[in-house]
């Protein structure tokens, strides 16, 4: 299909950095959303993050990222410790995305919703602290599809 034609999508390459963000209990924070010209496609689940802008490392997006979504600052995200390519459509672009994860352990804090874009408060809802066993056990859309695992492992090395 050409650019032109007149279901195409235009196709986005981007590089984004994402966290997971850790409590001290082991519960990581995930942010709902979905895309608001596809409602019909439903809801999910994500970490925080998103594309890294031009000139800036994955370590300072993944920072910024955090601060703009959840209002939390932090100094260090430490060293990627998952990686993923994934290719998804979202406000009718396509997008093929590789994306690097960081894993912070914090302390539950309030969500502000202050520094969230235009486009956060088009497609986010909510967020939730989540267990292992809410992970494991959920009909819902969570992303990276295998966060249980990969926490599980990450964790186990940080301890």
């Amino acid at each position: 299909m050409t650019a032109d034609a007149p279901n195409s999508q235009a196709e986005i390459d981007r590089l984004a950095a994402r966290v997971f963000l850790v409590d001290r209990d082991g519960s990581v924070l995930l942010l709902r959303g979905r895309d608001p010209n596809r409602p019909e496609a439903g809801w999910w689940w994500l970490t925080p993050g998103g594309g890294i802008d031009d000139g800036e490392t994955a370590e300072a997006a993944a920072r910024r990222e955090v601060r703009e979504e959840t209002g939390l600052v932090i100094d260090d995200v430490g060293e990627v410790v998952f990686r993923r390519a994934v290719q998804f459509d979202f406000e009718g672009l396509r997008y093929n995305q590789r994306e690097q994860f960081f894993c912070v352990r914090c302390d539950r804090f309030a969500i502000d919703r202050s520094g969230w874009t235009d486009v956060e408060v088009r497609s986010m809802a909510e967020h939730r602290w989540w267990t292992y066993a809410e992970l494991v056990s959920t009909d819902e859309i969570v992303y990276p599809e295998q966060l249980a695992q990969i926490l599980t492992e990450r964790l186990a090395a940080l301890d």
